[in-house]
Protein backbone atom coordinates (compact mmCIF):
# COMPACT_ATOMS: atom_id res chain seq x y z
CA UNK A 1 0.00 0.00 0.00
CA UNK A 2 1.16 3.47 -0.74
CA UNK A 3 1.55 6.51 1.35
CA UNK A 4 -1.84 8.47 1.04
CA UNK A 5 -1.42 12.38 0.69
CA UNK A 6 -4.71 13.73 0.51
CA UNK A 7 -4.96 17.54 -1.57
CA UNK A 8 -8.42 17.45 -1.26
CA UNK A 9 -9.10 21.27 -1.54
CA UNK A 10 -7.72 20.91 -5.71
CA UNK A 11 -10.43 21.16 -7.90
CA UNK A 12 -10.90 17.42 -9.76
CA UNK A 13 -11.63 19.34 -13.17
CA UNK A 14 -8.24 21.49 -12.39
CA UNK A 15 -6.21 17.36 -12.42
CA UNK A 16 -8.43 15.22 -14.38
CA UNK A 17 -10.43 15.53 -17.98
CA UNK A 18 -12.16 13.02 -20.22
CA UNK A 19 -11.33 12.13 -23.56
CA UNK A 20 -11.81 8.72 -25.79
CA UNK A 21 -10.46 5.73 -24.34
CA UNK A 22 -8.41 2.88 -26.01
CA UNK A 23 -9.84 0.71 -23.10
CA UNK A 24 -13.97 1.67 -23.64
CA UNK A 25 -15.62 4.73 -24.91
CA UNK A 26 -14.62 7.91 -22.94
CA UNK A 27 -11.94 7.19 -20.10
CA UNK A 28 -10.57 9.85 -17.30
CA UNK A 29 -7.49 11.32 -18.54
CA UNK A 30 -4.70 13.28 -15.71
CA UNK A 31 -3.88 16.76 -16.50
CA UNK A 32 -1.15 17.21 -14.33
CA UNK A 33 1.51 14.73 -13.33
CA UNK A 34 0.81 12.20 -10.32
CA UNK A 35 3.29 10.05 -7.97
CA UNK A 36 2.45 7.25 -6.22
CA UNK A 37 0.42 7.78 -3.41
CA UNK A 38 -1.08 11.06 -4.58
CA UNK A 39 -4.75 11.98 -4.12
CA UNK A 40 -6.27 11.85 -7.53
CA UNK A 41 -9.83 12.74 -5.85
CA UNK A 42 -13.04 11.74 -4.23
CA UNK A 43 -15.80 9.85 -6.51
CA UNK A 44 -18.37 11.73 -5.50
CA UNK A 45 -22.72 10.97 -6.04
CA UNK A 46 -25.53 10.34 -4.30
CA UNK A 47 -25.48 6.66 -2.35
CA UNK A 48 -27.56 3.88 -3.79
CA UNK A 49 -29.28 0.28 -3.24
CA UNK A 50 -28.84 -1.30 -6.24
CA UNK A 51 -26.48 -1.59 -9.39
CA UNK A 52 -26.50 1.30 -12.16
CA UNK A 53 -24.73 2.71 -14.69
CA UNK A 54 -21.25 4.25 -12.94
CA UNK A 55 -22.42 2.73 -9.52
CA UNK A 56 -18.89 2.48 -7.64
CA UNK A 57 -19.46 -0.27 -4.69
CA UNK A 58 -16.77 -0.52 -1.81
CA UNK A 59 -16.67 -2.50 1.15
CA UNK A 60 -14.36 -3.34 4.04
CA UNK A 61 -15.43 -6.98 4.23
CA UNK A 62 -16.67 -8.18 1.38
CA UNK A 63 -19.85 -8.61 3.64
CA UNK A 64 -21.34 -4.96 3.96
CA UNK A 65 -21.31 -2.48 0.60
CA UNK A 66 -21.35 0.71 -0.09
CA UNK A 67 -22.51 2.50 -3.51
CA UNK A 68 -22.46 5.64 -4.76
CA UNK A 69 -23.49 6.99 -8.42
CA UNK A 70 -20.78 8.81 -9.93
CA UNK A 71 -21.67 12.46 -10.78
CA UNK A 72 -18.62 13.68 -11.57
CA UNK A 73 -15.18 13.47 -13.88
CA UNK A 74 -14.00 9.74 -11.56
CA UNK A 75 -17.70 8.17 -12.77
CA UNK A 76 -15.31 7.90 -16.53
CA UNK A 77 -12.73 5.76 -14.39
CA UNK A 78 -11.83 2.41 -16.58
CA UNK A 79 -10.95 -1.24 -15.87
CA UNK A 80 -7.13 -1.86 -16.15
CA UNK A 81 -5.46 -5.12 -14.87
CA UNK A 82 -2.53 -3.15 -14.77
CA UNK A 83 -4.10 0.10 -12.98
CA UNK A 84 -2.32 3.27 -12.21
CA UNK A 85 -4.62 3.97 -9.55
CA UNK A 86 -6.62 2.35 -6.34
CA UNK A 87 -9.32 3.73 -4.26
CA UNK A 88 -9.25 4.06 -0.71
CA UNK A 89 -13.24 4.00 0.35
CA UNK A 90 -14.51 7.05 -2.05
CA UNK A 91 -11.08 8.54 -2.19
CA UNK A 92 -8.97 7.72 -5.49
CA UNK A 93 -4.59 7.67 -5.25
CA UNK A 94 -2.35 7.26 -7.76
CA UNK A 95 -0.33 3.76 -7.00
CA UNK A 96 2.23 4.72 -9.72
CA UNK A 97 3.42 7.42 -11.27
CA UNK A 98 0.94 8.98 -13.79
CA UNK A 99 2.55 11.33 -16.40
CA UNK A 100 0.11 13.86 -18.15
CA UNK A 101 -2.35 12.98 -20.62
CA UNK A 102 -2.56 9.16 -19.71
CA UNK A 103 -5.04 7.40 -18.95
CA UNK A 104 -6.21 6.80 -15.18
CA UNK A 105 -7.39 3.18 -14.43
CA UNK A 106 -8.20 0.94 -11.29
CA UNK A 107 -8.81 -2.53 -11.39
CA UNK A 108 -12.69 -3.31 -10.76
CA UNK A 109 -12.73 -6.37 -9.23
CA UNK A 110 -9.28 -4.88 -6.13
CA UNK A 111 -9.68 -6.60 -3.03
CA UNK A 112 -11.89 -3.63 -0.91
CA UNK A 113 -13.91 -2.48 -3.35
Amino acid sequence: MVSRANTGSARLRDRVRTGPSSVHGKGCFSLIAFSAGDFIGTYQGPAVSRDGTYVLWISDDRIHWTGRSGRNLLRWLNHSDAPNAEFDGFDLYASTEIAPGEEITFDYSAGDL
